[in-house]
C-alpha cells in the first residue's frame, strides 16, 4: 500500500508541477516543495521498492511534460535547429538560424513570424564580437522565431549535436520539439533504471526517476542535461571494472556540455587522458566543416553570462566581494577542490568525490538555469548524498530572482549551509560509530 501510495505522490506532483509552471503560479516554489513531499514518501515508504517499480512509475512521471510544450526554457527549439541543419548537410556552427541561406528549412512551428519566401537580413558568415555591449545585442532574442540567440551561432559541442540529428531524424517537422521531449524522458527512464540495478535500496535510484527536477527538465524541457547526467553515471560506475571505457563515457559527457570536465581530477590521471582526447577529438569532424567557426556562440555565451569578468556570476562571492574580485576567488577556490579531489582519490567512493566536486561547482558559478544541475541530482542519488539536491532547488529559486544579486546569493548560501550541516552531522555519526566499534573490540 505504501508504495502504491507515493507512486501517486509522485505522479500527482508531476503534474502539479507541471500546471504550475503551465499557468506560473509560483511553480518554482511548488516545485521545491513537490520534491521535498516526494523525498519524504519515497524514504518513509519506499523499501523493499523493485526494479520495475522504480522503472514503471519513472515512466508514468513523465508523461505530463509530454502533453505540453517546454515550459523553463526555449532551448529545445534551438535543439530541433541544429538537429535539423545538420540533416541538410551544413553545420550549426557555421550558421545562424536567422540565415537567409537556409530558409528552406524554416516552418511555421520553429518561425512563425517568417516564412521561407521571407527574407530575414541575415546572410554573412556568424561573427562574434568581443565587446559586452555587441554581444548582448547580437544574442537578443527574435519575435520572428521561437528558437532563442537566432543571430549567432550555436554553443552545443559535438556529442550533444550528434544527439540532436540522431532525434531529428525519427521526428518529422510538424512534431516540434515532441521527439526530443520524449528522448529524454527516456533517457531519463534508462538512468532509473541504471541506478536501480546497480543499487540495493532503490529508494535511491527513485529519489532520480520519481523527482520532480527530472520531470520538468527531461520530459518537459528536453534538456540535453540528462543525456550529460547519463554519461556521468555510466562513466562513474564503470571506472573500477573498465577503466577505458569510464574515460570515454567521461569525455563524452563533457562534449554534451562542459561542466563534466571539472570532474577530470576525481578520475585517474590516465583516464582523465583518455577522457581529454574523446572530447577534442569528438570536435574534428565538426572542425573539418566548420574551420575556425567551431566554437560557435561558446565564446560570446560565456562573456554573456558573467563568466568572464564576474559580473553577474558567482552570487555567494557577491555578498561579500567586488565584481573585479570575484572570478578571481572564485578560480582559486575551484582549484583547491580540485587538488582536493584529485588527493582523496581512493580514499572515498567515487561517487561521493564526483557528487562534492560537481556540487562545489555549481555553488561557486552558481548559475541561474537550474537544469544545469540534473546530472547532479543523478551523482547525489548514485552517490547517496541527497543533500546536494539543495544546489539545483536553489537554481530554480534563484531563477525566478534574476537581476538580485544579493538574493541569488542567500539562496545559494543557504543550499551551502544545508550541505555542511548534513556533511558534518554524517562525519560526527560515523565517528561515532567507529570509536564504539574500537570501544567494544577492546573490551572483548
Amino acid at each position: 500500500m505504501g508504495h502504491w501510495l507515493i507512486a501517486c505522490t509522485a505522479a500527482g506532483t508531476a503534474v502539479l508541477t507541471i500546471w504550475a509552471h503551465a499557468v506560473s503560479w509560483w511553480p518554482n516554489l511548488t516545485l521545491v516543495l513537490g520534491c521535498f513531499l516526494v523525498a519524504a514518501g519515497i524514504w518513509r515508504f519506499g523499501r523493499g521498492l523493485g526494479i520495475a517499480a522504480v522503472v514503471v512509475v519513472a515512466a508514468l512521471c513523465q508523461i505530463p511534460g509530454l502533453t505540453h510544450t517546454p515550459i523553463t526554457s526555449t532551448d529545445s527549439y534551438r535543439y530541433v535547429w541544429d538537429g535539423r541543419v545538420q540533416l541538410a548537410g551544413h553545420s550549426p556552427y557555421a550558421h545562424v538560424p536567422l540565415d537567409d541561406a537556409l530558409a528552406n528549412l524554416r516552418d511555421p512551428l520553429l518561425f512563425p513570424g517568417l516564412s521561407p519566401e521571407q527574407s530575414s537580413g541575415v546572410n554573412a558568415p556568424p561573427r562574434v564580437p568581443t565587446d559586452p555591449a555587441a554581444v548582448a545585442a547580437i544574442a537578443a532574442d527574435d519575435p520572428r522565431t521561437r528558437i532563442n540567440r537566432p543571430q549567432v551561432p550555436t554553443i552545443y559541442p559535438p556529442i550533444a549535436q550528434v544527439y540532436f540529428v540522431a532525434v531529428a531524424a525519427v521526428t518529422p517537422w510538424s512534431a516540434g520539439t515532441l521527439g526530443l521531449q520524449i528522448a529524454a524522458g527516456l533517457l531519463a527512464v534508462a538512468l532509473a533504471w541504471l541506478l536501480a540495478a546497480t543499487s540495493r535500496d532503490r529508494r535511491w535510484a527513485a529519489l532520480w526517476g520519481w523527482s520532480p527536477i527530472v520531470v520538468l527538465e527531461a520530459g518537459s524541457a528536453a534538456h540535453v542535461d540528462v543525456l550529460g547526467a547519463l554519461l556521468i553515471t555510466g562513466a562513474v560506475l564503470m571506472a573500477a571494472r573498465r577503466p577505458r571505457l569510464a574515460a570515454i563515457l567521461l569525455g563524452a559527457a563533457a562534449s554534451v556540455k562542459l561542466l563534466p570536465l571539472l570532474l577530470l581530477p576525481a578520475f585517474r590521471v590516465r583516464q582523465s587522458v583518455v577522457a581529454l582526447g574523446t572530447f577534442v577529438a569528438s570536435y574534428i569532424p565538426y572542425l573539418v566543416a566548420s574551420g575556425a567557426l567551431v566554437l560557435g556562440f561558446l565564446p560570446g555565451y560565456l562573456a554573456q553570462e558573467g563568466f568572464s569578468d564576474g559580473s553577474t556570476r558567482f552570487a555567494i562571492f557577491s555578498l561579500l566581494l567586488p565584481p573585479e574580485a570575484r572570478q578571481l576567488v572564485a578560480v582559486l577556490v575551484a582549484g583547491a577542490l580540485a587538488v582536493l579531489a584529485f588527493r582523496r582519490r581512493g580514499r572515498e567512493p567515487l561517487a561521493v568525490t564526483c557528487c562534492w566536486l560537481y556540487g562545489a561547482a555549481l555553488l561557486i558559478a552558481t548559475p541561474t538555469y537550474p537544469w544545469y544541475g540534473v546530472p547532479l541530482v543523478a551523482l547525489a542519488a548514485l552517490s547517496r548524498r541527497p543533500e546536494w539536491i539543495a544546489v539545483p532547488l536553489a537554481a530554480y529559486l534563484a531563477y525566478a530572482t534574476v537581476g538580485h544579486d544579493s538574493r541569488q546569493g542567500l539562496i545559494y548560501l543557504t543550499a551551502a549551509t544545508i550541505v555542511v550541516i548534513a556533511a558534518t552531522v554524517r562525519h560526527h555519526s560515523v565517528a561515532a560509530k567507529q570509536f564504539d566499534a574500537r570501544l567494544t573490540a577492546n573490551q572483548h
